[in-house]
């Protein structure tokens, strides 16, 4: 039995025992992490690299909204015993169910986005978040005209850290007396899908100066740019370019491309002699990691914004100017 694309949200184990019994797979096969398929940032973006694979090789995927943490394993373990290849997950959470479930499948290709696990059939992408992370931080700070820049991170882990280090570093650069606003939505899973909250810090941060704020969230992003807007002040999206979710207002957004990460995984992944077990590190030189430049925010960045940030990547590229990796070391030296 083949499908074209499969998508299902699931409630819990049983659910995802049922949908998965009895099917003979042949496809790859993509899991999204928590927080919905189409939260225009993270796992939209891997959905997005999804269909662009589909749409230049005629292929069709498997796809998967997780509900809970439990579901990974299980997941992992029926898609990968019913032949999809290669598997791709997206989320730094599937540390620990993919060291599990890899070693039972040795002819499965594994792809992971966001963590790193060491197996012979497992390749672990991750970016430089910070790097670009930098860029959009000067940018918030030429843009400024408060002297005060926010930032809205959702769930409390070093991995959005990594972030606001970064934005943190980069706003500092152009403007060493710049004020800095940091806040996150949570501390558990719920903290990428919660926009209210997102929105009530945003305002509090514009309420105490922020004229730019950063949105590195997933879904709760959306309160930010939203409130912001609201406000007739900047935000800036993440992973995504989410510059046409409100033109005019959305500064830049820090690019993640998860969907060119994604794309490559399915086409090379899906054959032995393509496939690059191991770590791959994707930042500015590779077109990883950057910022955007639209029709919706070309009127926002001035030339002499946008040459001095692209002087900061071009030292950032060359190794003149090094920025601090805080999930390396958890300082941030400000």
């Amino acid at each position: 039995m083949k499908f074209s694309t499969f998508t299902k949200a699931v409630a819990g184990g049983v659910a995802l025992s049922a949908i998965l019994t009895g099917t003979a797979f042949a496809d790859p096969a993509v899991i999204y992490d928590l927080g919905g398929k189409f939260d225009k940032s993270f796992n939209e973006a891997a959905y997005n690299g999804a269909e662009a694979w589909k749409a230049e090789t005629g292929g069709s995927f498997l796809d998967l909204e997780l509900q809970n943490d439990a579901q990974r394993e299980q997941a992992l373990r029926r898609f990968a015993g019913q032949g999809a290849n290669p598997i791709v997950m997206a989320g730094f959470s599937w540390t620990a169910a993919l060291t599990a479930v890899a070693p039972e499948f040795p002819d499965t290709n594994f792809v992971v986005i966001d963590t790193v696990v060491d197996a012979p059939n497992v390749q672990s992408i991750i970016f430089d978040e910070h790097t670009g992370s930098f860029l959009v931080g000067a940018l918030a700070a030429l843009k400024s005209e408060t002297g005060t820049v926010g930032f809205v991170g959702g769930m409390d882990v070093p991995l959005i850290h990594k972030f606001y280090c970064g934005y943190a570093q980069g706003a500092k650069a152009v403007n060493a007396d710049i004020k800095l606003i940091e806040n996150y939505t949570g501390t558990t899973p719920a903290a990428w899908n919660d926009p209210v909250t997102a929105g009530e810090l945003t305002k509090a941060a514009i309420d105490n100066g922020a004229d730019v704020i950063f949105a590195a969230a997933g879904g709760s992003g959306l309160g930010v740019l939203q409130a912001a807007k609201d406000a007739g002040k900047y935000s800036i999206g993440v992973d995504s370019n989410q510059n046409y979710l409100q033109p005019g207002s959305v500064l830049t957004s820090m690019l993640k491309r998860v969907d060119v990460a994604v794309q490559n995984a399915l086409t090379e992944a899906a054959d032995d002699a393509t496939f690059q077990p191991g770590l791959t590190v994707l930042g500015l030189a590779e077109n990883g990691v950057g910022y955007s430049l639209d029709e919706n925010n070309a009127d926002l960045i001035t030339a002499d914004m946008q040459t001095t940030v692209d002087e900061l990547s071009a030292q950032i590229q060359s190794g003149a100017l090094v920025v601090h990796d805080y999930t390396t070391d958890s300082t941030c030296p400000l």
